[in-house]
């Protein structure tokens, strides 16, 4: 009887359950289709709304109102600004460069001076020192002494307001250039006229390549020295001439250019004929070499082992 009772039981309770899920899937669809039906209903009265509108404007309010006014776009700029927040400001972006200029301005006064009379040099131009100190960072008004040291050097010139660059010859062109070069018909040196303006050594070798100068060596300094060629004195030379003086054989011995030297009334620097005889007579005998004598060792003799007096027993002695 049990048994019977379970096998009929669990067929009704499936059934219950299935009735129950059915239930609520046909509630659930009434719920979405009355929805459905209600948004619908909602769609169709925007639209003809809407339409009723479109009719009733003009174009040109139309477009007006769909489109934002100046004033509303300035406002809406204006409260975007206020909204974003300012980035933050670093004390300084530059780190690097405040510290060469604070490395320049704790340099001694002698570099900082070359450095402006490198810049003074490099420019050519009367500066203020001002503009000195934007241009390499050395501030003459904070450093009094490189103010002073500055006005007072050869190579710079200060006529109360800027520091200008001062040559040894005050030139400013080629034609200057050769003016000076032939005021100094026995040489000028070349060392002194490069700082005179920054074109200074090319105008020289164009007034070489068109024979205005000559440049040439001086052996004892190992400098160059300028030379002009005056064109006043022109001088040619015929090959026949050249030819002559090339051709001419110098004695090789020296008592026949003392002589030569002599027939010319010049009086010669040395006296061959006699060193020889001399030489001859009495040999050339070498130069003594002196000896040093030896140093002997006395009670006064700084010793090194003083404490083993009997090792220089026998030398003291």
């Amino acid at each position: 009887m049990l048994y019977n009772t379970q096998y009929t039981i669990r067929p009704l309770l499936k059934r219950r359950q299935l009735e129950k899920n059915c239930w609520k899937l046909s509630k659930m669809f009434l719920r979405c289709f009355g929805c459905q039906m209600g948004l619908q209903e909602k769609l169709e009265k925007c639209e003809s709304t809407l339409s009723s509108i479109a009719a009733s404007k003009p174009a040109a309010t139309q477009k007006s109102s769909s489109t934002p006014t100046a004033a509303a776009l300035a406002a809406a700029s204006a409260n975007g600004r206020s909204n974003i927040a300012a980035p933050a400001v670093k004390f300084s972006n530059d780190t690097e460069r405040l510290q060469h200029i604070n490395s320049i301005r704790k340099s001694p006064v002698g570099a900082q001076m070359k450095r402006v009379i490198h810049l003074l040099y490099e420019t050519r131009q009367a500066l203020t020192p001002e503009q000195i100190n934007e241009a390499c960072y050395v501030d003459m008004k904070a450093n009094k002494d490189v103010f002073d040291n500055l006005r007072k050097n050869p190579k710079v010139n200060y006529d109360g307001q800027c520091f200008s660059y001062k040559s040894k010859h005050n030139l400013k062109d080629k034609i200057q250039l050769l003016h000076l070069i032939r005021k100094f018909p026995e040489g000028i040196a070349v060392i002194d006229l490069k700082d005179s303006y920054p074109t200074v050594m090319e105008d020289m070798q164009a007034l070489k390549a068109v024979r205005q100068i000559w440049l040439l060596s001086n052996f004892d300094s190992q400098e160059d020295i300028a030379y002009p060629n005056d064109p006043r004195v022109p001088i040619k030379v015929d090959d026949d001439l050249k030819q002559l003086f090339r051709n001419i054989e110098l004695p090789r011995d020296m008592i026949d250019i003392e002589k030569d030297l002599q027939k010319n009334g010049m009086k010669p620097a040395t006296n061959t004929a006699k060193r020889r005889s001399a030489a001859q007579i009495q040999g050339i005998s070498p130069k003594p070499k002196v000896k040093k004598s030896r140093r002997e060792i006395n009670s006064r003799t700084k010793l090194t082992n003083a404490h083993l007096p009997e090792l220089f027993q026998k030398l003291i002695n």
